[in-house]
This record gives C-alpha cells, structure tokens and sequence, in this order.
C-alpha cells in the first residue's frame, strides 16, 4: 500500500549524505522507505522542508518487539517465563520450532538444566550448523553454547596442521570437532555419558575420522599414559581451573592451555594458573553473562619446571 509524503530527491551520490543529515536534524520520515527514482533517491521527509515535493511510499512494516533469546538450532531459550511473548516469538521466525525457558541454572556434574516449553513443538532436541559443521543437541542432557561458535573458529586459526589436542569437557564435541579440521587427532572427553552419546553422533555425522571421544572424568586422565598434547581446551566454565594440574601435566613443553572461565573480576583464575605454570598468560573477555559477571578465556603458554 503506498501513502504521499513529503520527500526530498537527491542525486544517488549523495543520497547517503543527505540522509545522514536529515536523521541528524530528525527530519527523515523513518515510517517510510526511501526509494530510487533514475538517477535520485527520494528520501521521505516528516514536515515541508525547502525543495520538498509530494511523492508515494511504501510504509515501513511495522517491528515486533521480541523478547531477549538465544537461538540454539531450531530452538529459542527466553530468558523470562512469558507466553505470550514465546508465541510471539515462535511466530516471528519461521525456521523455529520450540521456545524453551530455563527452570533451573547450568547444575550437577553434567552440567544441565530443566527447562519448560513456552511454545511450539515440546522438545529440546535441535541441529546446529556453524561453520560448515553440524550437530547434534539435546539442551537437557547436555550444555551446549551456540555463543561460542566465534570462539572455536579463533582457537582453529591459531593451530598448526596436525597438531594434538586433549578438549577435557568436550561436551557434544562443538570444540573438538572444529578443532579436527586442522589437527593430527583430537581426544574428545566427557564425563556425561548422555553427551558423549551425542558426541559420537557428531563425529559420525561431520564424518570426523580423527577424533577419539572418551567417558572419562578429566581428572583423571593424566594417569591414562597419553603422549604430551599441543593444545589443550578446558571449556567448563564454573569448575574448569580446579583442574589446571591436570591439564598442565597433560600439555607439552611450549604449548597451550584454553581456560575458559566465568568470572567477577580481571585476572581472576591467574593464581590458580600461576601455581602450574610461569609461561606466557593473555587474558580476553568472550562475552557478558550476567550483571557483574562475565565470560573469560585465558590463552596459557605451558612451561615445564624442568626445561
């Protein structure tokens, strides 16, 4: 439906200018799209300005306010417990299927939560694709974090081909297997068999030949005999520094340790890392998590004692 409005034409190279300025002096008529006409642009104005001519637009459809979400796959997770707006939500992407709200905090040695369904298809199973890669999530056996898709990418660009990696909570395997596509093997370790479970799915799924999944407790594994690894990925973030000895031992001369870490205050985990090595720390800060609290990365180079 088109509507006359009062509109400016302007020469198509300095459209942008001029519609920079007009926003600035709040002259620019947001509720309609500026539109080309041969070699002008006509930029809809709110009021009769000099030069200003009556011409139709098309109005600007209307937004939806949407309530805050994360979208893992075919599923939103809200952060408040609103039908409403869930249905509202369901109904502003067609490509998802469940709007879920968490009932409980990342809990138990699995570390999982209990959710409720606000809308759609009463599941909390999905398929992720980042980068290429697939898989497969179940939110309620096991802790996956599409907000870490940037993360993973950066720690591959910063591998050399066919190095050897230990991820220590591997989960569903987001790390590990981004991580294969440029290493020589990859150990993928979890302590939730649910996860591990999907984990094998994963590898199958990216056909991922290099990657050994393993039920294991990370606390343990520096008794299993492993060769020394180049890199080691410890993403669990409320627990993963208690098990900095375990992974320092597990790493080699010169290599690196991945500490992700929630965290209240800057340089928070460095006495934890202090007390196993003296190597090179840089600290980076990957995203907000809550009020006060924030989500942290510690890029660890090992140094042996004994060097």
């Amino acid at each position: 439906m088109q509507e006359e409005q009062w509109c400016l034409a302007v020469p198509k190279r300095e459209a942008e200018q001029t519609r920079r300025r007009l926003l600035d002096e709040g002259l620019l008529d947001r509720r309609y799209k500026p539109r080309s006409e041969g070699d002008a642009v006509l930029l809809p104005v709110t009021e009769e300005v000099a030069g200003a001519v009556r011409c139709d637009f098309a109005a600007v459809p209307e937004r939806l306010e949407l309530p805050r979400h994360e979208l893992v796959g075919g599923i939103a997770i809200m952060q408040e417990n609103d039908l409403e707006a869930a249905r509202r939500l369901l109904a502003s992407r067609p490509s998802l299927e469940t709007v879920l709200f968490p009932e409980t905090a990342v809990e138990g040695e699995y570390r999982t939560r209990r959710f409720a369904v606000l809308a759609g298809v009463p599941a909390t199973r999905t398929r992720v694709t980042e980068y290429g890669l697939h898989f497969d999530v179940d939110l309620a056996l096991a802790y996956f974090s599409a907000r870490l898709s940037t993360e993973r990418q950066r720690v591959l660009g910063l591998m050399e081909e066919g190095e050897r990696v230990l991820d220590m909570f591997a989960g569903v395997g987001p790390f590990a297997i981004a991580l294969a596509r440029r290493a020589g093997v990859v150990v993928a370790a979890d302590l939730n068999p649910a996860a591990v479970h999907l984990l094998v799915e994963n590898i199958a799924l990216n056909r991922a030949t290099n990657v050994v999944p393993m039920l294991a407790d990370a606390g343990h594994l520096s008794r299993l005999g492993f060769a020394p690894f180049d890199r080691v990925v410890m993403n669990l973030p409320l627990a993963a520094a208690q098990f900095l000895p375990a992974a320092a031992a597990l790493c080699r001369d010169g290599g690196t340790i991945h500490l992700y870490a929630l965290q209240e205050r800057e340089g928070e985990c460095l006495p934890l890392i202090r007390a196993v090595t003296s190597g090179e720390v840089t600290e980076r800060q990957v995203r907000t998590y809550s009020p006060g609290k924030w989500h942290a990365v510690y890029d660890i180079i090992v140094e042996k004692e004994d060097r």
